[in-house]
């Protein structure tokens, strides 16, 4: 692929995926934008039965979903801007399907879900992230109820009903071996620094005894060192070609010499080696089976998401777009 091409649709992809976190709630506050809204001068760009929502605050509401410093395109915001209508759509179909069914969320589980949210903000960046996208946290509690009670309904009319059976799992198998076959694999860990010096004296003291995993804690300028410098499992070509030069020469417990790249100078060790293989039928059912749910899972909602659509009166005016 180009890579042009590759790094906008990098960009684009990036993107969706504050779609599917942050702005899940967003979504769903942008559905009260469809209820009850006052009148207005601008245009009419959703109806659903008797609910609305106005061009003016479908832009508010997508322009919370971007990064702040996004640098995106024209077509590539425009892309965004019908996935994100796509998903106004059909969080407020879902959403008023759990409120036909009765579906009840107590505070419980919102303050549960509110904390988890929060997980994912240490430090205090998670009112930041409030203040900056102009979020008040009594809207994140109701959009979370709301982000619940379709969780709910998905589960109880759409999930729940998906099964995946042995014949599936072993037909899937025989039609996609080649997705089974697993390369050689290593699993690493390094410390990065950005001199010399140092890293030539952290190789010694690690020669002596010390911890790799307390070294890279306390001295790796990498995003792992957190985690004792822990790369996890990786084929060849995964990684810098840099990397691989030295990580597949080395034994199981093995420490390398000191390793410049352009991030810096790495030491890297070792820790366990994966031969390749083939899996059996057996050992790949459970990969198979999650993978095969999720296709079901998918398929149906948009199944059940195109029938409510048809049973309820919709109308987008696209070209506002």
């Amino acid at each position: 692929m180009d890579k042009a091409v590759f790094h906008r649709k990098s960009r684009i992809f990036s993107s969706l995926l504050v779609l599917s976190a942050l702005a899940v709630l967003i979504v769903a506050s942008g559905l009260a934008g469809c209820r009850n809204q006052p009148d207005s001068s601008s245009p009419v760009l959703l109806r659903i039965d008797d609910r609305v929502m106005r061009l003016d605050e479908f832009n508010r509401r997508f322009a919370a979903t971007l990064p702040l410093d996004h640098t995106l395109a024209q077509n590539e915001k425009d892309e965004l801007r019908r996935s994100f209508l796509r998903q106004v759509i059909d969080q407020e179909l879902a959403l008023a399907e759990a409120r036909r069914r009765g579906i009840h969320v107590d505070e419980a589980e919102v303050e549960a879900a509110l904390a988890e949210m929060r997980r994912d903000y240490p430090d205090g960046n998670f009112d930041r992230m409030l203040s900056r996208r102009n979020l008040s946290l009594e809207r994140i509690r109701e959009d979370l109820t709301e982000r619940l009670m379709i969780d709910k309904v998905l589960e109880q009319e759409v999930h729940r009903k998906i099964k995946v059976g042995a014949e599936e799992i072993a037909d899937y198998y025989a039609t996609h071996r080649d997705e089974f076959v697993r390369p050689l694999r290593v699993r690493a860990r390094q410390i990065l620094v950005d001199n010399e010096e140092q890293g030539e004296e952290i190789v010694a003291r690690l020669r002596n005894g010390a911890s790799f995993v307390e070294m890279a804690q306390r001295f790796s300028l990498s995003p792992d060192g957190d985690q004792g410098g822990d790369l996890g499992f990786f084929p060849r070509g995964e990684m810098p070609s840099r990397f691989d030069e030295v990580v597949f020469d080395l034994a199981p417990g093995e420490l390398s010499p000191l390793v410049s790249s352009e991030y810096g100078y790495h030491i890297f060790r070792v820790e366990e080696v994966r031969p390749a293989q083939n899996l059996s039928l057996e050992q790949a059912e459970e990969e198979i089976r999650a993978r095969l749910r999720r296709q079901k899972e998918a398929a149906a909602r948009r199944a059940w998401l195109l029938d409510l659509g048809a049973r309820s009166e919709l109308e987008v005016n696209w070209p506002q777009l």
